[in-house]
């Protein structure tokens, strides 16, 4: 008896040591840095990198209609078509990365990007920056549009998604905080190209570490997602693209949607289209240097990353549309005062506007989307795909009717009054989106 118990007690002592060492090296594994940090990094670093010519365009306004005579009109044409195919690339860059893999898509991506930034200082011909500045910037910016950051986010993180989002989502605010001040200094220091050159090169730099480091799923390396458990790697998608433009007809029979598209077709022409492609050259119209306006709209870049996230905040807690129609609301006024207080020098009411603006500027975000999910379910991410492609179209027709408004009146100020006007006519669309309580894929839209 006394032989059965020693057995069985030294049988347990073997089985804890197991345990324990089993339990170890899971401990020891804990303690380095998940491989997930490594590429959200990368990523991080890559948004910054391609948001770098999103800066260049109102700074090169001026210098370009000096130097080659281009109308603003046909300068802000070039820059609508990089909007519109950033935009309308967005949706199905989600299905590049699901087929060729995320790494492929990115260097292709910022070499494009490169590539049109570069060939940008040889141009002599207006067609030219149509080609340069709109096609390959545009294709090459809109591969990193929010599809990137959200693949990255849902194959390597289980745990955490909300925090990774969010710091992402910030990146392309970074690189406008970092790059306009420096690109402003380097345009009135040195001239357009060395600034062009800039861009190029901060693409370039890039493509190294997407190289070296980045991976396009977890079980590449062997690992499990961040938070989660190991699971192999999915074959290549094939069906991706058809399934978004499905999503696309199914939705565009609802009313809702056209509705969401509206409200975010405006955000975009009142942001983008309008303050960041058309601020600096008015501001420098009433005789503020370019390097001032340019750090003003940096700051911008700062309260929109508050912004955004306290905007989240409030939609978990409040109704979305109201939120919507606040925000234009108050945008729209905030416009409408925006000719008085252009001046030479800065002064404490811009400062507030540029401060609100900012808080503002992409705040419709997160009811937006929330509202995509609570009209669209499972499709909802999709949808809100088109939605952000209105959004950049919005912003290509108001960057380029913009630049022919100025030339037309000899000032922005129509420019501002029916900017304010359109965010009013957003605030009344948003409030008639009907509600849907329970939402089952894209037919909870239908009605």
């Amino acid at each position: 008896m006394l032989s059965d118990v020693t057995q069985t007690t030294e049988s347990a002592a073997r089985d804890d040591d197991r345990q324990a060492t089993s339990v170890a090296p899971d401990r020891r594994s804990r303690r380095r840095v998940h491989r997930a940090w490594t590429v959200a990094v990368v990523t991080f670093v890559t948004i910054i990198g391609g948001a770098a010519f999103n800066s260049l365009p109102g700074l090169l306004i001026d210098p370009l209609h000096t130097e080659f005579g281009w109308s603003r009109g046909e300068i802000g044409l070039a820059v609508s078509i990089d909007m519109a195919l950033y935009g309308l690339t967005a949706p199905f860059a989600a299905a590049l990365m699901d087929r060729f893999g995320i790494r492929r898509v990115v260097v292709v991506a910022l070499s494009t990007v490169a590539a049109g930034a570069l060939a940008s200082v040889w141009m002599t011909a207006s067609w030219q920056l149509m080609i340069y500045w709109g096609l390959l910037v545009g294709l090459g910016t809109g591969s990193m549009a929010l599809a990137f950051s959200a693949t990255v986010t849902n194959r390597w993180f289980v745990a955490r998604r909300g925090l990774v989002t969010g710091i992402l989502t910030a990146a392309g605010a970074s690189g406008q905080l970092v790059f306009l001040p420096l690109c402003a200094w380097i345009v009135e220091e040195h001239g357009w190209r060395p600034a062009s050159v800039t861009v190029a090169l901060a693409a370039l730099v890039v493509v190294p570490f997407v190289r070296l480091l980045m991976r396009d799923h977890p079980a590449d390396v062997g690992l499990a997602p961040y938070g989660g458990t190991y699971v192999e790697k999915p074959a290549p998608a094939h069906g991706a693209a058809r399934r978004t433009v499905r999503v696309l007809f199914d939705a565009a029979r609802t009313g809702p949607f056209w509705l969401l598209a509206g409200t975010f077709a405006i955000c975009g022409a009142s942001t983008n289209g309008l303050i960041r492609t058309h601020f600096v050259p008015s501001a420098h119209d009433h005789g503020m240097p370019i390097t001032a306006a340019a750090s003003l709209l940096a700051v911008i870049g700062v309260f929109d990353i508050i912004g955004t996230v306290f905007s989240g905040w409030l939609t978990d807690r409040f109704d979305a549309r109201r939120l919507l129609a606040v925000y234009y609301a108050l945008r729209g006024i905030s416009l409408l005062f925006l000719p008085m207080l252009m001046e030479p020098t800065v002064h404490p009411p811009m400062v507030f506007f540029i401060v609100f603006y900012g808080l503002d500027w992409v705040a419709t975000v997160p009811p937006t989307l929330s509202l995509c999910r609570e009209q669209y379910g499972e499709d909802s991410a999709i949808v809100f795909g088109w939605v952000l492609a209105s959004h950049q179209v919005g912003a290509a027709l108001v960057a380029f009717l913009g630049g022919v408004a100025r030339d037309v009146f000899g000032s922005y100020d129509m420019v501002w009054y029916a900017s304010g006007a359109l965010c009013a006519m957003a605030a009344l669309m948003a409030l008639v989106i009907r509600r849907v309580r329970e939402p089952s894929g894209v037919a909870a839209g239908l009605g």
